[in-house]
């Protein structure tokens, strides 16, 4: 069986998502199609606009076999970990063939040549890094300048460090950069992105972004917005979003944490905020401070952002601090290897004979039912599953239904299967 790996969001699934899946399939040939999927929070620090089953249903009826849960700490982190962490269960299924990701340039190898360089580290590039970073840049706008520095400097020109300006390009860098440390056998490809801009709030036909579908969503009623709608997505991504929004599932969205939120950092004390991942000394004191003085999350957000702290960045501290993520905790997962077990959310008939197949072979433990690895023995088992636990019992508080809010979801929901 030829396997073809791809990391996703999936937040809605969207006709440029359906591309990418239908066309990368067609080029490798692939017999089966494995997705990592984000669960219910999302690299740019925000909640899923709905919950990660619905989606892993969206993903199934339209082409997906397999869909493995990317664990909450690398699915909500930067760049470099969520690729890392994505990588590291495709690779430990033993089985995957190729990955196929996105990505603006459609070049792979000139996103090779930029992983060489990131991943090796070169002095000279370290220290143009550190003079950037030193200048008050945010750290991807230093990297850029880093990497064009180096390269004019060795090479008299630079034709590589415009890619860094593109987020799925940087994610596609990452992914080969974690190729590449974790000795993978995995073959790399790329196609070049068939939609709107991934930041573009307007939609353009077809391809539109996935921000774009979100704000429509959010934004108008859904019976309007599922008219506007429906050139953008696939039928069953409608029928989807309409059951669930219908049951109070939904649309999620980052001001539905406002009262947590706010209500968490005032009771944290600057130490306890200082420990959260991606902090650096002194931002401690602005959350505080923004925390005392702000009255909803777009106000909290407004207070905290600056030209060295994007909203991105702080929006992944903050759901940190919901979920109960500390750097501590991050490190000790990352000096473990990263995400420590597959978590199956949903399969077909072909995904399920993978897994027949490589069953008792898989570099991690499988797991399709979260209760039978509440007390695992293996290392950062547990404690990976609590914290999904924690973040899917804050999701859930959301719901616009009162009795959907019950905890304790990571336990009672069933892996997804589709038999058609």
């Amino acid at each position: 069986m030829k396997v073809l790996g791809i990391v996703a969001e999936y937040n809605p699934f969207h006709n440029g998502h359906l591309y990418h899946l239908q066309t990368s399939r067609e080029i490798t040939g692939a017999d089966c199609v494995v997705a990592v999927m984000s669960g219910n929070f999302t690299q740019r620090g925000e909640p899923a606009i709905i919950d990660k089953w619905a989606r892993t249903e969206m993903a199934l009826l339209n082409g997906i076999d397999l869909i493995i849960e990317l664990p909450f700490a690398y699915a909500m982190a930067s760049a470099e970990f969520f690729a890392y962490g994505a990588v590291k269960l495709l690779d430990s299924l033993g089985a995957v063939d190729m990955m196929c990701f996105g990505s603006e340039s459609g070049d792979l190898e000139s996103l090779s040549e930029a992983a060489c360089i990131l991943g090796d580290e070169p002095q000279d590039y370290q220290l143009a890094l550190k003079a950037s970073l030193s200048s008050g840049k945010s750290f991807p706008a230093a990297r850029q300048e880093a990497l064009s520095t180096y390269l004019t400097n060795r090479f008299g020109e630079d034709n590589l460090s415009t890619s860094l300006k593109s987020p799925n390009n940087i994610l596609g860098i990452e992914y080969l950069k974690a190729l590449k440390k974790l000795n993978s056998r995995i073959k790399p490809m790329t196609l070049g992105r068939n939609s709107s801009d991934y930041s573009s709030v307007s939609l353009s036909g077809k391809f539109s972004s996935a921000a774009a579908i979100r704000r429509i969503i959010c934004t108008e009623p859904w019976s309007e917005a599922k008219m506007q709608l429906e050139a953008s997505v696939p039928e069953q991504t409608l029928n989807l979003l309409g059951r669930e929004f219908g049951l109070g599932r939904g649309p999620v969205t980052s001001s539905d944490f406002s009262q947590l939120l706010l209500s968490a950092l005032r009771k944290m004390t600057t130490e306890e905020i200082k420990a959260l991942p991606y902090m650096e000394e002194g931002l401690e004191n602005r959350f505080k401070q923004a925390a005392d003085s702000s009255g909803s999350y777009d106000e909290l957000l407004d207070a905290v952002c600056t030209r060295r702290y994007t909203s991105t960045r702080i929006q992944r501290i903050l759901f940190s601090a919901l979920a109960g993520l500390t750097d501590g905790l991050f490190e000790t997962f990352n000096s473990n290897g990263g995400p420590s077990y597959i978590r199956i959310l949903g399969l077909n008939n072909t995904g399920r004979q993978l897994l027949s197949s490589i069953k008792d072979c898989t570099a991690l433990p499988v797991i399709t039912k979260a209760s039978d690895f509440k007390n695992s023995d293996i290392p950062c088992v547990t404690s990976m599953l609590q914290l999904e636990t924690n973040a899917s019992d804050q999701y859930v508080l959301a719901f616009r239904t009162t009795e959907l809010r019950k905890s304790g979801s990571e336990f009672t929901r069933n892996v997804i299967y589709n038999n058609s």
